[in-house]
Parts: C-alpha cells; sequence; structure tokens
C-alpha cells in the first residue's frame, strides 16, 4: 500500500499572460511534513488554491489518500480529509475558543447547527473539539473567548480546528506569520509532534521553522518547482541560493 497521502501531478494555471503555476507535481508522504517555499510572486498562493479548491487546474491532477479530488469543491475534500489552516485568521472572534473548534467538527458532521440542543452538553462536538485543544496544548483555555487570546494562541486553536476534521493531510498556510521568536519555537514543537499523526503540507516563510521541521521540501520560483530535497539538499543547491535563500546562507 502507497504511503502517498497527497499527490499533485503536472499542475498548470494561467492567468491571461501569466503562468502561475508551471507543470507542479509534488507528493506529501505519511508521517512526513513535506515544506513548499518561495520568494513572493513565486505561485504558492495559486497552488495552495488549487489544492484546496478554491482555484481548479488549467490542467493536472490532486490526489488525496487515492481518491482523485481535481474537480471536488472545498467542502467535499474537507469531507474527505483534507484540512486547511489560513494566512489570514478565519476565527469567529467573539466566540470561545472551544465554540470555534466545535464549528468545525459540525461542518465534518454534515448537520446544521443544533439549536434545539445545549451544544455545551454535546458530547459528539465536545469530545472531539476538546481532543484537539489538548494536541494543541490549550484545553485550558478552552472557554476563553478568541478576541481575548495572544497572536501565538490564535494560530494553534487554528490548527486545531483543522485537527477536528480528523484530516488525513493538514495544509498549513504559513503558521508562523507574525509570531515571535517564542511563539514559533512553541508551534514548531507542537507541529513537530503532530506530523506522526497527520502528515503536513507546510508553506513557510520562516526558514528556521522550515529547516528544523521539514523532512523534505520544495521550492517554487516563477509557478515552476526548481528543486526537490531535504534541508542539507536545498542550502547547497545554487539555484535555490540565488533565487531565494540568497548567497550568505549556509
Amino acid at each position: 500500500m502507497s504511503d502517498v497521502i497527497l499527490s499533485l501531478q503536472h499542475l498548470h494555471k494561467r492567468f491571461g499572460a501569466l503562468q502561475a503555476t508551471h507543470d507542479v507535481s509534488l507528493e506529501l508522504h505519511q508521517g512526513e511534513i513535506h515544506a513548499l517555499i518561495g520568494p513572493n510572486g513565486a505561485g504558492k498562493s495559486t497552488l495552495i488554491g488549487q489544492i484546496a479548491g478554491n482555484l481548479r487546474p488549467d490542467e493536472g491532477s490532486v490526489f488525496l489518500a487515492g481518491t482523485e479530488i481535481t474537480q471536488m469543491s472545498i467542502a467535499q475534500r474537507a469531507r474527505l480529509g483534507l484540512g486547511r489552516s489560513f494566512q489570514v485568521s478565519s476565527l469567529a472572534e467573539p466566540l470561545s475558543v472551544m465554540r470555534n473548534v466545535m464549528m468545525g467538527v459540525q461542518a465534518l458532521q454534515s448537520h446544521s447547527f443544533r439549536f434545539w440542543k445545549p451544544v455545551a452538553r454535546d458530547k459528539a462536538l465536545l469530545e472531539p473539539a476538546y481532543e484537539a485543544l489538548e494536541r494543541m496544548q490549550l484545553s485550558h483555555r478552552a472557554w476563553t473567548p478568541v478576541s481575548e487570546l495572544s497572536h501565538g494562541e490564535r494560530r494553534q486553536v487554528e490548527v486545531a480546528c483543522a485537527l477536528a476534521l480528523k484530516p488525513r493531510a493538514l495544509l498549513l498556510d504559513e503558521p508562523m506569520a507574525g509570531l515571535g521568536p517564542e511563539g514559533s519555537a512553541k508551534l514548531t514543537e507542537l507541529l513537530e509532534a503532530l506530523k506522526h499523526e497527520v502528515p503536513i503540507l507546510l508553506i513557510e516563510h520562516d526558514m528556521e521553522a522550515v529547516f528544523r521541521l521539514a523532512d523534505r521540501i520544495s521550492v517554487l520560483v516563477s509557478g515552476n518547482v526548481i528543486a526537490h530535497g531535504d534541508s542539507h539538499a536545498i542550502k547547497q543547491d545554487p539555484r535555490v541560493r540565488e533565487a531565494y535563500l540568497g548567497n550568505d546562507d549556509a
């Protein structure tokens, strides 16, 4: 049985004269973190959209656990097991941490909000939500309004919301964005432990976190993947150093 959980095969996306992604192929394997890096304007957002379902590729295919999802909606992909956190926070600030995560569980269970049943006593929602918060070390903040959280804690809640969907694969879009060294170090530690439960495709600009976390790295430049490899290979690749890392990086 193949351990490939997410497979992108020859993805192309054009906007008029702009070739946003060109023949992009990569795989995410069970038990790994695969990082996608590249400079601003490289095509990462377009590629994310094609994986998540916001955009349809002009050519190519996306497979999740062996099932083609290229033409599926965002909701269908989530139900099949694609979890995602967003670059810009999508949390409902007036609600508690727990309520935010429970909304993700409700989406997975494909039913409307249970207005006739007190949500706080609904075990079908509470238990998976609490489990996700425990994994992100936030159970002690379960009933705290999101508006009172630190930026780092909000990032942890976003990952917990994705985990509550019981994903087969996690797509994390710049989870370190806006975090200071302490917050980044904590989230890095949490993600490092998490990959053994769910493989992660990580889009990130924090190269310290990338080089610590990633088992494999793909480098996207001008819509093309110019390199694949582990941290050592990527650091030493002259094409990557010229296009993204800079010649002074070790």
